[in-house]
């Protein structure tokens, strides 16, 4: 982008903005990818000198860039409720424009909890900042607001439609940074682009699909946003089911901005709701054992670390496909990835020999060392005819000595380009959150057990005998 912008992130003193936010805007800095002119403001109720705002960001200030870096950062105080801060931005905002002798494009980033949303954009729209500098604003302003997008079904209706009071679609940037990683985007290049693949790519050959998200810290410093929402809506809403929709969606038709979307919200429209009874069925809920140790966690609090469940899709390509899925935190491993398990056909000619119990599978791993494993049998060597598997890798920092750009990096270069593709539209929004309110209400209405698992495991036993009982393991 070479056009001049403003940034302004509300939650500026937060963890997303130290952990995420700067590192990756830094980043860009340095790579030379921002424009000569870009003023970034933090928005945060603290009370601190643009110095202290500096001084946030320890591992960031030691480099020798940072001193030409912070020259485009400033700082504002202000809480989310009050319209005095918001009156005090447009003043810097205004003296932007006289400067620049332009309307510069006006980013707002919601980088805070979910709860501060509505008031925000509340005090965007009466003080008018959301209008931009008067000139179009549809052109010039854009919204950017993190995951979740609300807490059930009901409120993400009642925040997209106070979004849409305020903005057109073309200026709302609904952020999940996982389709931001670069094996994500690399699935439609794996599936489509390689003419192997695409015929078995169904339930002929398809026995299952299983998706993974695990994490080894717990919670950290999140106690006061996680407790009472739960890896259900602050993960599986939106990471785990963008990777389902990845693997099981059909090819665009085209890599145009809708046609991409357009796929991936069918994918998601197309999983089957868990109905209510069924739910403690196909649905395991775990926390790990130390959380109630955490800081900010209430006394007693029944919030889920872990979940995993069993769903089916009802498109002619993955019908009858069982999708295992689980996503929990203090786990045994930081992992990220999806495996399709296909039909174990080992031909009669070998069957008194011995057929391993898994065939063919294709590990598609998103994070750490981003790649793709390929499962084959192979005979062993020896005199005896003997069969195992084995694996043929590919790696990105092996294959072409990068591991391609931050996830969080792509997500705000595009941003900043105005690129939609990479980001949430309403109908995908609602198709997940549908699927995820069903769950909520089985756990309301039926309370299934909340199983506590050791931490740095592998989650409850439960979750093992979900997919073993169906004659399945977890890869």
């Amino acid at each position: 982008m070479h056009s001049p912008f403003v940034m302004t992130i509300f939650g500026a003193t937060g963890d997303l903005m130290r952990a995420k936010l700067m590192p990756a805007l830094f980043g860009l800095f340095k790579q030379g990818s921002l424009p000569q002119d870009f003023f970034i403001f933090g928005f945060s109720r603290r009370e601190i000198t643009d110095q202290e705002f500096y001084e946030l960001f320890p591992k960031l200030n030691t480099d020798p860039m940072w001193g030409d870096f912070i020259k485009h950062l400033h700082y504002q105080q202000g809480t989310f409720e009050d319209p005095a801060g918001y009156k005090e931005l447009i003043k810097k905002l205004a003296a932007i424009d006289e400067k620049i002798g332009a309307c510069v494009t006006r980013l707002f980033y919601l980088a805070t909890p979910p709860d501060n949303y509505e008031i925000i954009l509340d005090n965007l729209k009466s003080t008018k900042l959301a209008e931009g500098c008067g000139q179009g604003s549809n052109k010039w302003t854009r919204i950017v607001i993190e995951k979740p997008f609300g807490k059930n079904l009901e409120t993400a209706i009642h925040l997209d439609k106070k979004l849409s009071d305020i903005f057109e679609e073309k200026q709302i940037f609904r952020v999940d940074h996982y389709l931001g990683k670069e094996n994500v985007q690399n699935m439609l290049a794996f599936r489509f682009a390689n003419g192997i693949f695409e015929p078995v790519w169904n339930n002929t050959y398809i026995d299952h699909i299983q998706v993974t998200i695990s994490e080894k810290n717990g919670i950290g410093t999140r106690g006061k946003f996680f407790d009472g929402v739960g890896n259900l809506r602050d993960v599986a809403q939106n990471h785990l089911l963008q990777l389902v929709a990845a693997v099981t969606m059909e090819q665009p038709k085209s890599f145009m901005k809708e046609d991409v979307r357009d796929a991936r919200a069918h994918a998601i429209q197309a999983i089957t709701c868990i109905e209510p009874e069924k739910v403690s069925e196909h649905v395991v809920r775990g926390q790990y054992q130390s959380y109630a140790d955490e800081k900010n966690v209430d006394l007693g609090s029944d919030t889920e670390t872990f979940v995993a469940m069993k769903f089916f899709m009802d498109t002619p390509r993955m019908k009858n496909i069982p999708i295992y899925a689980r996503a929990g935190k203090k786990m045994k491993e930081d992992v990220v990835e999806i495996s399709i398990v296909f039909t174990q056909t080992c031909h009669v000619l070998f069957k008194e020999y011995g057929c391993p119990e898994i065939g063919n599978v294709i590990t598609i791993r998103i994070q750490p060392d981003e790649g793709i494993r390929m499962r084959f049998i192979a005979k062993k060597p020896g005199s005896k005819l003997s069969l195992e598997p084995v694996e043929m890798k590919f790696s990105y920092q092996e294959g072409f000595g990068s591991r391609g750009i931050d996830a969080y990096e792509k997500i705000l270069l595009d941003i900043l380009n105005g690129e939609q593709i990479l980001f949430n539209r309403t109908d995908e929004l609602m198709s997940s959150w549908k699927f995820i309110t069903t769950i909520l209400h089985g756990w309301e209405k039926y309370n299934p057990k909340l199983v506590i698992y050791e931490d740095g495991s592998w989650g409850p036993r439960e979750a093992d005998d979900l997919i073993k009982k169906d004659g399945r393991r977890w890869i």
